[in-house]
């Protein structure tokens, strides 16, 4: 899909006066040449977007999304609507941010202006930001194992969510782990979805003993697939499919069939092959909110299982139920 940039506005002399037409709305490009990554130019980057247009809505729509924008050398992430923001942008407001909810192609547009190329989205829809709506697994390599290792244990995963009666959509990170994203009916609060993602690591653990590690502190991981349950506590992202990645080639975050997963490496999906990929083959997560899952079973298992709670980030305050948070070679009262 292309575009043309309309013709400046009459008051304008200077090429940040361009403008573009995305879903009947006149949407201001500026620096059109800017390069955002690698090569590639902020045109470029929207008009990646908007070939993938059904794709990355179905990822962000009536999500609140962070900001991760890209101005020259900085990047910075923006959690406040920015001054001069169209009327059009829907947003969310809390007592700590004031965040952009896209609700059409547009507004997505529009954000691509701003220099943003990854996208951020909450768990949440817009309507209720406290009960989270999706699970999101996310297995990362540790140093000594790679993205063959991630898909190995992904394959596991699917067996265990096939088990729970769950049906989970795998995407690369655009770097060398995968997500596997779960809807689950949004009845339970961060702290139980938290809860679900550490009994699901605490499980693979236990079917891939020295391959699958839950251990907070990078000093107890060693070389094996870590899954990074706090990747579901509040205000915690990651990275939505189809957003582009700051690394040597751009790659994007992908989503996947599962019978594809070991068939591709994540440098095969980039800026310049999704386009065509998404042409051919729609979104293989399209049907991704047509059921929504009781996260009841993994809270009956984090029971079961009956180990408590695990660290969270350091940014976080002291949480309820939470062991000490110290890094365990610095833990004067830990055993010899």
């Amino acid at each position: 899909m292309r575009f043309d940039f309309l013709h400046p506005r009459a008051e304008s002399r200077k090429p940040y006066g361009q403008r573009v037409l995305v879903d009947d709305r006149e949407v201001r490009v500026t620096s059109p040449d800017r390069v955002l990554v690698d090569g590639v130019t902020k045109a470029a980057a929207l008009e990646y977007f908007l070939a993938v247009g059904d794709g990355i809505l179905g990822a962000l729509r009536d999500r609140p999304v962070m900001l991760e924008r890209r101005r020259d050398e900085t990047v910075f992430f923006q959690r406040r609507l920015p001054q001069g923001a169209p009327e059009w942008v829907a947003t969310v407001r809390g007592p700590e941010y004031d965040l952009v909810c896209p609700d059409d192609l547009a507004t997505v547009a529009w954000m691509v202006n701003l220099g943003t190329i990854t996208f951020h989205p909450w768990p949440v829809r817009r309507e209720d930001v406290d009960h989270p709506d999706e699970l999101r697994l996310d297995l990362d390599p540790q140093p000594g194992t790679d993205f063959d290792d991630a898909v190995r244990v992904a394959g596991v995963a699917r067996e265990l969510l096939g088990e729970l009666g769950y049906a989970g959509f795998p995407k690369t990170s655009g770097g060398r782990g995968v997500h596997i994203y779960v809807r689950i009916e949004p009845r339970w609060t961060f702290t139980d979805v938290r809860h679900a993602a550490i009994a699901f690591g605490r499980e693979l653990e236990r079917r891939l003993p020295g391959e699958v590690t839950t251990k907070w502190w990078k000093e107890e991981r060693g070389e094996r697939i870590f899954v990074d349950y706090n990747q579901n506590a509040r205000d915690r992202t990651i990275a939505s499919a189809y957003s582009i990645r700051p690394k040597p080639g751009a790659p994007v975050s992908a989503p996947l069939g599962w019978d594809e997963l070991g068939d591709v490496q994540p440098e095969d999906f980039t800026v310049a092959t999704m386009p065509a990929r998404f042409a051919q083959l729609g979104d293989p997560h399209a049907a991704i909110d047509d059921v929504a899952h009781s996260l009841q079973p993994l809270l009956d298992l984090y029971e079961q299982q009956g180990a408590g709670d695990m660290p969270y980030p350091p940014d976080y305050p002291k949480m309820p139920g939470e062991p000490k948070r110290v890094q365990p070679s610095r833990d004067r009262d830990r055993p010899a």
